[in-house]
């Protein structure tokens, strides 16, 4: 693949793909110690047929955006907390932890490498960010690796999702995680096994699948790539309280957005056929920022929200302030935006 110049880039019309831009981070851990990261240009990975990662899924991944401010300044939206739930990642995975704050510097070092990348103000579009770590010893039988290579990739994007039009969605009889598994980990095999259900939605005319909790069956889990909440009758915004589900930064954040909006959030058990409660409803993560739910279908049911085609007016209110702060527009709460000095 050629790579990308910033020449060639129609800014309002970026899509969400992967470009192959001048530098990415990578940093590698072996011998029991994490070797001095660097900036380098090659984005082909070389690693062993018998490396951890192609055989026994060891690998771990984080997403975040860099954005364009009006007046010219990038901000990142609490790269801390994906540091942290990196970490979380690793350990769970039998992974060795990289640093929290060498995570975020490597992430500005991308940033500042690509800047010419990052979109201009007002074109809706970001610096998409990808930490991953792989497990790349060669190993035959079912171990932990002892080696692991840490990278961060960036690429332009435009929005997830095109818009806030509301989308239908089922909700699907298969698990995406199992219980007591990895489903709060962001790691490939929760994705990779959402796939099919996800396929077969959309051939259905589905946007995608909306997940049940894997013991029983009875309440909502999460989406295949964001967290789910909706907004009551009475106003009150709830979102699924699950072991799990992916503990979305998102989320965290709309959840304090929503307090000061005052609609009294809570993390809640949601049943399924408590769905009718709620007259707006939505997805939720760095990519999808919010993309609003007009209805969701299980065995033949059908639960709608607001007017199946129309934003509610709290859900256009949560995006607004969300995206507000991100693009610097509105005051953010202390510690929320990091400036990268380029």
């Amino acid at each position: 693949m050629a790579k990308q110049r910033v020449e060639d880039l129609d800014w309002n019309n970026l899509g969400f793909h992967y470009r192959d831009l001048p530098y990415r981070f990578k940093a590698e851990f072996k011998d029991g110690k994490w070797q001095e990261g660097e900036l380098i240009t090659d984005a082909t990975m070389h690693l062993s047929e018998a490396s951890e990662v192609l055989h026994y899924g060891q690998e771990i991944f984080e997403g975040l955006k860099a954005y364009r401010q009006k007046d010219g300044s990038i901000n990142l939206f609490r790269p801390e907390m994906n540091a942290k739930r990196f970490e979380n990642s690793a350990q769970r995975m039998a992974m060795e932890p990289f640093p929290a704050d060498k995570f975020v510097e490597a992430v500005k070092e991308v940033v500042r490498a690509n800047e010419e990348f990052v979109p201009p103000y007002g074109t809706g579009g970001s610096l998409y960010l990808r930490p991953f770590m792989i497990g790349t010893e060669p190993i035959v039988g079912v171990a932990p690796s002892s080696e692991f290579q840490f990278r961060i990739y960036a690429t332009p994007v435009g929005a997830y999702v095109q818009g806030l039009t509301p989308t239908p969605y089922l909700i699907s009889d298969f698990d995406r995680a199992a219980f007591a598994g990895t489903g709060q980990v962001k790691t490939s095999g929760n994705y990779a096994g959402s796939l099919y259900p996800a396929m077969q939605a959309k051939k259905e005319g589905y946007a995608d699948c909306l997940y049940l909790d894997p013991r029983e069956h009875k309440y909502i889990d999460e989406f295949g790539g964001a967290n789910f909440y909706g907004i009551t009758k009475e106003g009150q915004f709830l979102t699924p309280k699950s072991d799990s589900i992916l503990p979305s930064i998102t989320k965290q954040s709309l959840f304090e957005i929503a307090k000061k909006q005052g609609l009294n959030p809570q993390e809640t058990t949601i049943a399924v056929e408590d769905l009718d409660q709620f007259v707006e409803a939505g997805a939720m993560g760095t990519a999808a920022v919010i993309s609003p739910v007009g209805s969701l279908t299980y065995h033949g049911e059908k639960y709608t929200f607001n007017n199946e085609t129309e934003v509610g007016p709290k859900t256009q209110a949560l995006y607004d302030e969300l995206v507000g702060i991100q693009l610097g527009d509105r005051p953010a709460p202390e510690g929320w935006i990091q400036k990268v000095e380029v």
